[in-house]
């Protein structure tokens, strides 16, 4: 792998996706949905995301061995993602997630984790050659928490660069916050890791102070069409959003994850590579689907190069 390469250690799942005019009540049927098979999963994502940046990517997880797992593998193998240490878990099922999406991009979704929870420390320890290569190592909690917290002790103390996207919502129990020199949370998650209303700007600021509190070099919430904010690295400011009009919001944090890890493994400085994550993010949200939404480079550049924030 190149020196600026990025180890993605996480899930990988098949999205099983519904467009409909409205989101359903309990217990109703809405007709004449779009149904769309994609790929999804948010350590998958966000290794896709990187990858059509152009930095090396090396996705390590577990998929089944069904026909999901063998399209999970070729499919990041199609975005030139280095998968030799993606494994194949006999008799399990690779994890998929039922998705349904409103006309304003609004979304409920569920997961089935399948292989994906079979994901443990001995993976890191076959892995590890291969991993110690990398300039950042990226994490995601939709696999076992313990496997996080291993794998966040063996980065750290190898003097590896860690970003850790506490995505879905999870107390990150046994994870040391200290060794991390990216901690990217939303608001519900920022609102769980505190147990501080995150409902405005104000009370996100004071979840932000909170957690930088507790050790990590960086924190950065996002707030989707309300910007980012961060606090770190001499930075402390909130970032606008780029104008867009959405379409499915599904992915927009992984997509905003794996742009941002990209640009910084590049060398750019962190603010600069806030606004390019967010301009892909920007972009993966006027498109249906996780990955098949996710921009490359060129894309992106494009988009900066004329885009209208929000205030």
């Amino acid at each position: 792998m190149s020196p600026s390469s990025i180890s993605v250690i996480g899930s990988a799942n098949v999205d099983l996706i519904m467009k409909m005019d409205r989101l359903p009540r309990v217990g109703e049927s809405v007709p004449d949905a779009l149904f769309v098979q994609t790929f999804g999963g948010k350590g998958a994502n966000q290794a896709v995301a990187a990858a059509r940046v152009g930095v090396g990517v090396l996705f390590v997880g577990c998929v089944g061995d069904d026909i999901y797992g063998v399209s999970d593998i070729e499919n990041l193998r199609r975005d030139g993602i280095d998968v030799s240490y993606t494994f194949v878990e006999p008799g399990v099922a690779s994890g998929v997630a039922l998705i349904m999406i409103g006309p304003s991009g609004e979304n409920y979704l569920g997961v089935a984790p399948g292989a994906n929870y079979h994901l443990l420390p001995g993976h890191i320890d076959r892995a590890w050659e291969a991993i110690a290569r990398s300039s950042m190592v990226m994490l995601q909690a939709e696999v076992p928490l313990e496997t996080v917290a291993y794998a966040i002790e063996r980065a750290a103390a190898a003097g590896i660069e860690i970003m850790f996207n506490v995505a879905p919502a999870r107390k990150p129990e046994g994870i040391a916050l200290g060794k991390i020199a990216y901690l990217v949370v939303n608001e519900t998650e920022a609102s769980l890791l505190t147990g501080l209303p995150v409902e405005d700007e104000a009370q996100a600021w004071q979840a932000v102070d909170a957690l930088w509190e507790r050790g990590p070099r960086t924190v950065i919430l996002t707030m989707g069409a309300h910007g980012c904010l961060v606090c770190g690295l001499g930075l402390r400011q909130r970032l606008p959003a780029f104008k867009v009009q959405a379409v499915d919001t599904t992915a927009a944090g992984d997509v905003f994850c794996g742009a941002l890890a990209a640009s910084l493994v590049e060398g750019r400085p962190l603010l600069q590579s806030l606004q390019f994550a967010s301009a892909a993010s920007a972009l993966a949200v006027t498109r249906l689907g996780a990955q098949p939404s996710i921009p490359n480079r060129f894309e992106i550049e494009q988009f900066l190069s004329h885009a209208e924030v929000l205030a």
